[in-house]
């Protein structure tokens, strides 16, 4: 009965004082929140780049780096700035018993979704999240021309459907500035199930068609003037250079990567020949292999040291609430001196008011944390879906249950700690000075 009383005698404080006490659990609840999306989220993202990496062993581009390989060539960040000959690609296909070799090209877009130009391979042994193939949704894998497989995300964005017609842009999309190929139509054969990647917000679609729209764009270019003449005199206009796959060359056969896997024992995903191979390719001086899980592993060192930074400043953020309570606890008793002074006469022991002090700071912090981690729940899908929508990373929006159980118990504790004070200045309240009557 008395720890009910107690508690009635806190709660009916709080009511008197409820703007302030709003405001000092809002606080709290902020802080909690804040720290546990960010901790959330930091773990999210580094699983999601892991998972993205797909099945691949190594992955040959042309860019600086190869990190800036994996994140163009697997996470579309940009178009490669720099081609791969065809006959590099032989080559190296040639030169070891790879389980497969997979070439790619990237550079095309569609309304600012990237278009990735491979073969038919690509959708059938990549795996996006290592034993999850792509599966289908609806449709098929594109076995001509001018077909196209559209990624879960590019799709749901752009309304495609089976049958659909759209037209390539070269670079970032006819809205952003791009060249349309809009000689060449492309149709919707087939919509991928989700995957929870990057390649998800993709456009798949066979290499001989990029090659035949790239060497129409440059032969175009390169005969402009004489076209025009033609035009003239033939009273007929000809809007661009027909181009058949047999018109191809090896300057118009050109690719972005090559995701390159080695063959593997069963139920492993590592390869003896791992490291060997990727000693001998890096002797290559024209080209850049890089090991996509190794490459993500250091993107996440590089950015963990900011990722702290940011954690650490919402735990400041917390001691502050913490700082709140107790200033909002101290002005408080200020006013409720006389209070204090009357449970005392009343039979109260300066024990149980310095009790009742701890447990008032006690219940902001716990009604404020189980606040915050209720608005961390919500808040983690929220940033979890524009995650999504904006990169195509599909980043968990679960909250972990010991990370949440530390910051809550952590928020109570601080709340408690912050109570000291208050309760001691309530402790030591001199009764008879604060029982004579009021002037």
């Amino acid at each position: 009965m008395k720890g009910m009383s107690d508690l009635t005698l806190v709660w009916r404080s709080l009511r008197a004082r409820q703007l302030s006490s709003c405001v000092t659990v809002a606080m709290v609840m902020v802080a909690v929140a804040l720290l546990l999306v960010l901790l959330s989220l930091r773990e999210g993202a580094a699983q999601a780049f892991r998972r993205g990496t797909g099945n691949i062993h190594l992955l040959v581009s042309a860019d600086a780096s190869p990190l800036v390989g994996v994140l163009n060539g697997l996470f579309y960040a940009n178009a490669p700035a720099n081609p791969i000959a065809w006959t590099k690609f032989e080559e190296i296909q040639e030169s070891f018993p790879w389980k497969w070799a997979i070439p790619t090209q990237l550079g095309d877009s569609y309304l600012g979704s990237p278009v990735m130009a491979t073969e038919s391979e690509f959708l059938e042994e990549f795996e996006p999240v290592v034993g999850k193939p792509f599966r289908f949704a609806a449709g098929r894998v594109f076995a001509a021309d001018f077909e196209v497989v559209v990624g879960a995300q590019a799709a749901s964005e752009h309304g495609l459907t089976l049958g659909t017609k759209l037209v390539m842009s070269h670079g970032a999309g006819a809205s952003h500035g791009g060249h349309e190929h809009g000689a060449h139509p492309y149709e919707v054969v087939g919509v991928l199930e989700p995957t929870g990647s990057a390649h998800d917000r993709a456009l798949f679609t066979n290499l001989q068609s990029t090659w035949i729209i790239h060497a129409e764009d440059r032969r175009e270019a390169g005969t402009g003037q004489d076209a025009s003449a033609a035009a003239d005199h033939d009273g007929e206009a000809h809007d661009h250079a027909h181009v058949d796959a047999q018109d191809l060359t090896d300057a118009d056969k050109l690719i972005t990567g090559i995701l390159l896997r080695l063959p593997t024992r069963p139920g492993s995903d590592a390869s003896a020949s791992l490291s060997s191979q990727l000693d001998r390719l890096r002797r290559d001086t024209s080209i850049n292999v890089a090991q996509p899980a190794q490459q993500i592993g250091r993107l996440m060192a590089i950015v963990g040291d900011i990722d702290w930074l940011f954690v650490a400043m919402a735990a400041v953020v917390l001691l502050s609430s913490s700082v709140s309570i107790m200033l909002a606890m101290v002005a408080s008793m200020e006013l409720r001196r006389r209070q204090v002074a009357i449970l005392r006469v009343l039979g109260a022991s300066a024990w149980r008011v310095f009790l009742l002090a701890i447990t008032e700071s006690t219940l902001i912090g716990a009604m404020g944390a189980l606040l915050g981690a209720t608005l961390a729940v919500v808040g983690c899908e929220v940033a979890s879906s524009l995650l999504a929508e904006r990169i195509g990373l599909r980043i968990s929006g679960t909250i972990d249950l010991r990370s949440a159980v530390l910051v809550i118990a952590g928020a109570v504790v601080l709340a408690a700690i912050a109570g000291v004070i208050p309760a001691v200045k309530s402790y030591r309240t001199p009764v008879a000075r604060h029982l004579r009557p009021l002037a």
